[in-house]
């Protein structure tokens, strides 16, 4: 008796809306539930792109088997490990949808995930479409957060780039118009650690100038003035562990993320960012460097907060330096914008009276305390 193999049509490259990314490293357990998910999809015009970064567990295996059953509509790129920057690069090259998402490997999406991104965007004419998510804890499945789930107007980017601030830097709750990712900047040494970041901040740059026309057919170009839209439906589950809200980061990789956000700096100059780009960017660097990394840096027990802190100061004075007064942590835009807004505000203040030190350590206190985190 022959094994039916389940009827997912595969698409044609012209008709490939959505293609999604799947990187995957040492990720065997969660792996068939990611891509079930994925092929139970309410819409049949998409591709899933399967990164195999050199895994060394089951990874490869059970993505060949899936590409088996799914010819066309799963695909695998078998490569050497190079980290999950190069094989988002990898597959974004490969990628041949009018969009092109993400999903991480050891999550799982709702059925209506490529429905809701797809036709937020060509509804809105959207560079990027982007949606809720849960955070569950992976033991318990409780959510422990929803985020994003907030009704927000679609925004410009050449009108007010401050708004991103409150978007997460993960990709795996948006779409991105293929043009904007084909395009954008690449990164040669990307950094170990918040390399998120660093991607969002080039795919904003390349998605304010304008998506270009590359190669492939698929490559649109931007609308103008870089349009992002926002759906309040939660449709990722992100699964987090428990014990495992606070990271640690060391002092080296703090070094190459600040190196990473000088290479952007740079590219900003060079594609002629507007001032108000720039002070999205400085403002980024304040969150990310002063805050998010200090963060992780006070897991260490060897770091002195207080003199990070005023080490990063010190590098944001001279490298980005409109991060002191901010017009995106004034009163006088932050004041309505909901959470997101006052607690960078707050965090703002507390960094320039250098008192981040016993801040973080209560904040850390509070994580450990009540298993809840407070996103910035």
């Amino acid at each position: 008796m022959t094994e039916r193999t389940p009827e997912i049509a595969a698409a044609s490259a012209q008709d490939i809306a959505l293609s999604i990314i799947v990187p995957c490293y040492k990720v065997e357990r969660y792996l068939p539930r990611c891509l079930d998910s994925l092929l139970a999809q309410t819409r049949e015009d998409l591709e899933v792109i399967c990164i195999n970064d050199g895994s060394p567990d089951g990874c490869k295996r059970i993505i060949e088997d899936y590409a088996r059953r799914y010819p066309g509509k799963v695909v695998l790129v078998d490569k050497r490990n190079e980290g999950v920057w190069r094989g988002r690069m990898d597959g974004i090259a490969r990628a041949r949808g009018r969009y092109i998402g993400f999903v991480d490997s050891d999550d799982y999406v709702e059925a209506a995930f490529a429905e809701t991104l797809l036709t937020l965007a060509q509804r809105s004419d959207a560079d990027i479409a982007v949606a809720g998510f849960l955070r569950e804890d992976s033991q318990t499945g409780r959510v422990v957060s929803r985020e994003m789930c907030l009704e927000r107007p679609p925004l410009r980017l050449s009108e007010d780039p401050g708004r991103l601030l409150e978007v997460n830097t993960a990709p795996w709750n948006k779409a991105f118009r293929a043009g904007v990712l084909k395009n954008m900047h690449d990164l040669q040494s990307p950094p170990p650690v918040l390399d998120d970041v660093v991607f969002h901040l080039l795919a904003y740059l390349q998605a304010c100038k304008g998506g270009g026309f590359g190669p492939a057919a698929s490559d649109a170009p931007c609308g103008p003035g870089g349009r992002v839209a926002f759906s309040d439906r939660p449709i990722v589950h992100y699964l987090v562990r428990s014990d495992s809200m606070i990271t640690s980061m060391k002092p080296g990789q703090v070094q190459a993320m600040r190196k990473a956000f000088l290479e952007v700096r740079d590219l900003y100059r060079a594609d002629g960012a507007s001032e108000a780009m720039f002070n999205m960017l400085d403002a980024m660097a304040f969150v990310h460097l002063g805050i998010s990394a200090l963060f992780r840096l006070s897991s260490t027990p060897e770091v002195r907060v207080s003199e990070e802190a005023r080490d990063t100061a010190a590098f944001l004075d001279a490298e980005f330096p409109t991060w002191r007064d901010s017009p995106y942590f004034m009163r006088s835009y932050a004041g309505g914008r909901g959470a997101t807004f006052r607690n960078m505000r707050i965090a703002h203040r507390v960094f320039k009276l250098g008192l981040m030190g016993p801040f973080l350590g209560a904040y850390s206190c509070f994580i450990r305390t009540f298993k809840r985190d407070i996103k910035w």
